[in-house]
């Protein structure tokens, strides 16, 4: 039967659809193995995690809290087989109330009504009018109606807008996501008009603000990652407030004018050295720096993890601990960094966590006090048998390090050997989840300390299973090879990604005493073959000189490192795949590549001629490689489907790969290493933002192949996690199924204990502030 759908073809990318996957994250027999000091480790991590997860409620759009807290008050008083009969009393169909459970389920597994892949809103695809209905016939409206009404008028008018400001994340007049994972350097793009939404800075900051604060920052060596902005004007001069999140709270009040610096007097907290909060005039403008951002879940946080603590399995578990917790109690960034020191030497533990920034997807992604992804706030139980496999990955690495092509001089003096684990997912909390990660995201720490890599298992095992019906864009004849060998493939894939993309080449560096990490006489850029003439200086780092692309060019090079070194055999090899089985393995994984770059169109706004996702902008940028390199490796061709739309065909010729398509990646891959080995911002941004550029023009109409990408787009799945419970000594796993109703039900008891506390604390942040957004 066809979706019930409320928008135009085009307009569908506003709403999840009623066939949404679903999945549940399998992790039951991986935690009932654990032993009960492993089970009582993993649940309070979890709970910290969920706790901070609530943060990107806030982080996401103004509306999310309240549409997140009205939908808990109504759920927890009637779970979604109960109210169907309510709704169906208030006038609702079948299909309206699924739709209404589809909408909640995605506010819950995107923590917000923005989608974490992408960054465009969602809506719900059922009438307002019905959705109120419903609401107004629950029992939570009747017993406590003034508060459910309150709840509904305060959210109801964003929760279905589509202004063109509304339709995306953003800042001011710039509609591009974060990219970087730098929180103030958003895209600089010429010629926007449309708008975007963000809750990091507030509504009357615009780029300049940003770029300022910025330097502010810097000035100060202050981290933006766990930072937000608000600007006030006061007798004619910018005052700008920066908030850390944290627990602390302190300080008195510092009046200027008619704007009032809370938390700033008494900055020095026990248990800090120094403090970096205070009033500062920086060139013309104020700017204070204050605690206290998001206290109250950052203190829930702290305290979980302090739980966690007593049961931790060795000296760098407690220690990884304890500098978490001052982190997330003073808002330090470099605590949090020394944090992530110590859990890089935490090797192969059974219970695997982190609570780290990643490069980001999502501006949420980039915040400490973010998500456990970005913001990694994950909690995890190894797999030995995959992860025995990424270890003889790892223990290939020095062998497979100089098949990649540019110089050895480019090349990391020593590989960092990092552990490398597949795990299954028990907690992932925060907007999204990926497949796979390499971690932490402090360049500096990786270029010099390690690095660890992670593949989520029981992710990957349902996260790209695909029906064959659905399959958008292939041959017929490729689409059974395709669902046969898209999960091998992308094991192998997401493998070389994590640990040889990510975890390879060089930056070329003169330090603040002028000592440089190369030989300036000898190094010359395989390129050009002079001598190399540009290098990072003093505390310059790759997302500080690439800023705007740093993120998307990276992917892009990692994904590009995947598909190069997928064709040794002796990767192959590694990951139990000879023979025949290894050719449809490096096939099916190149032929999911440019089929992912079609697929990126989606994620591409046409208004500001930007991107809203860096994966997505790198494998569009490899599929216009790829058809560059011509000799019919790759076919893009626009057909009429069998129902009369429009419709698209993407072809790989198999017997080139080795030889056409491997030349291309080679030739690209080595542009892209050098460009960031010598700090080359022009040169690198050119050549990205080259292959990056989607037009009407040449040989494929990108602009018109969008319209089809979107118009048979099938949306991302949503995935079902478990939660735990102290029940005397022992921890209970309680899972759900998987529907959206499943899914519900597990926000709707995650928080059993203090629902009504959070609740009206979430309430609370996002209420001080909303005179902020406007």
């Amino acid at each position: 039967p066809e979706t019930y759908c409320l928008f135009s073809m085009v307009d569908s990318q506003y709403y999840l659809p009623n066939d949404i996957g679903i999945s549940t994250l399998d992790c039951g027999e991986a935690f009932r193995l654990l032993s009960t000091k492993e089970q009582l480790y993993a649940h309070y991590l979890s709970r910290a995690a969920w706790y901070g997860g609530l943060v990107v409620l806030l982080q996401t759009s103004p509306e999310s809290p309240t549409i997140y807290v009205l939908l808990q008050k109504v759920f927890r008083k009637q779970p979604p087989a109960q109210l169907e009969a309510v709704a169906t009393a208030a006038g609702l169909s079948s299909e309206e109330y699924q739709a209404f459970l589809v909408y909640a389920a995605g506010l819950y597994a995107n923590m917000g009504n923005y989608k974490s892949f992408g960054d465009t809103k969602f809506i719900p695809n059922l009438p307002k009018e019905k959705f109120k209905a419903l609401v107004w016939e629950s029992q939570a409206y009747k017993e406590t109606p003034g508060e459910i009404e309150t709840l509904w008028n305060s959210c109801s008018h964003l929760l279905y807008s589509l202004e063109d400001k509304q339709k995306q994340l953003g800042l001011g007049d710039k509609v591009e996501r974060l990219n970087t994972t730098l929180l103030l350097l958003y895209l600089l793009l010429n010629g926007v008009s449309a708008q975007g939404i963000t809750t990091y800075f507030s509504g009357n900051c615009c780029l300049e603000d940003a770029e300022l604060a910025q330097k502010f920052l810097d000035s100060k060596n202050l981290s933006a990652y766990n930072t937000r902005l608000f600007k006030k004007e006061s007798d004619g001069k910018r005052c700008y407030e920066v908030r850390l999140a944290s627990a602390v709270k302190k300080g008195g009040f510092i009046p200027s004018a008619e704007f009032f610096f809370m938390a700033l007097s008494d900055c020095t907290v026990e248990g800090e050295a120094e403090t970096r909060c205070g009033t500062f005039d920086f060139e013309d403008a104020t700017f204070s720096v204050q605690r206290g951002d998001y206290a109250f879940l950052m203190e829930k946080v702290s305290q979980n993890l302090e739980k966690a603590k007593a049961y931790a399995a060795n000296e760098n578990q407690t220690r990884m601990l304890e500098e978490y917790i001052r982190s997330f109690t003073y808002g330090s960034v470099d605590a949090h960094k020394e944090g992530s020191r110590f859990w890089i030497k935490d090797k192969g533990p059974i219970v695997e966590s982190c609570y780290v920034t990643l490069a980001s997807s999502r501006a949420t992604e980039i915040h400490l006090a973010q998500e456990a992804n970005s913001k990694a706030r994950f909690v995890a139980v190894v797999n030995k048998a995959m992860s025995a496999r990424f270890a003889q990955l790892v223990s290939s690495a020095e062998i497979l390090l100089p098949e990649l092509p540019w110089p050895p001089a480019f090349e990391k003096d020593r590989f960092l050997k990092p552990d490398f684990t597949s795990l299954d997912v028990l907690t992932f909390a925060g907007s999204g989840i990926p497949a796979g990660i390499n971690i932490p995201n402090y360049d500096d720490i990786r270029q010099t300390e390690g690095f660890k890599n992670v593949s989520l298992g029981n992710v990957l095992a349902v996260a790209y299973a695909t029906q064959k019906e659905k399959l958008t864009f292939l041959d017929e004849k490729d689409k059974d090879l395709y669902i046969k060998w898209k999960g091998p493939s992308f094991e192998v894939q997401v493998g070389l990604h994590e640990l040889l993309g990510h975890g390879s080449g060089k930056l070329f560096v003169q330090d603040e005493k002028g000592k440089f990490n190369f030989d300036q006489a000898e190094v010359r850029n395989p390129e050009t073959g002079e001598l190399i003439s540009s290098w990072y200086k003093g505390s310059e780092t790759w997302d500080s000189k690439f800023s705007t692309i740093a993120s998307s060019y990276e992917e892009c090079r990692a994904e590009c490192v995947g598909l190069y070194l997928c064709l040794n055999t002796q990767v192959l090899s590694i990951f139990g795949n000879e023979g025949e089985d290894a050719e449809e393995v490096v096939y099916i994984n190149w032929l999911n590549m440019v089929r992912a770059g079609l697929l990126g169109l989606e994620f591409y706004t046409p208004e500001s001629k930007s991107w809203r996702q860096a994966h997505m902008q790198a494998r569009f940028v490899i599929l216009r490689v790829l058809l560059e390199a011509g000799e019919g490796l790759v076919t893009l061709t626009e057909t009429t489907g069998t129902d009369g739309r429009p419709d698209a065909l993407i072809t790989l010729d198999r017997s080139k790969i080795h030889t056409v398509g491997k030349n291309a990646i080679q030739k690209f891959l080595r542009r892209l290493q050098v460009h960031k080995s010598t700090a080359d911002v022009e040169g690198g941004r050119a050549l990205y933002e080259g292959y990056s550029a989607v037009t009407s023009d040449g040989s494929h109409n990108f602009l018109q192949l969008r319209e089809t990408v979107l118009l048979r787009k099938e949306a991302r799945k949503m995935f079902v996690q478990a939660n735990t419970q102290v029940k005397g000594e022992a921890v209970e796993l309680e899972e759900y199924e998987a529907s959206a109703g499943g899914l519900i039900q597990s926000f709707t008891q995650r928080f059993h204990e203090d629902a009504e506390e959070v609740e009206a604390q979430l309430l609370e942040m996002g209420s001080k502030d909303a005179t902020c957004w406007c």
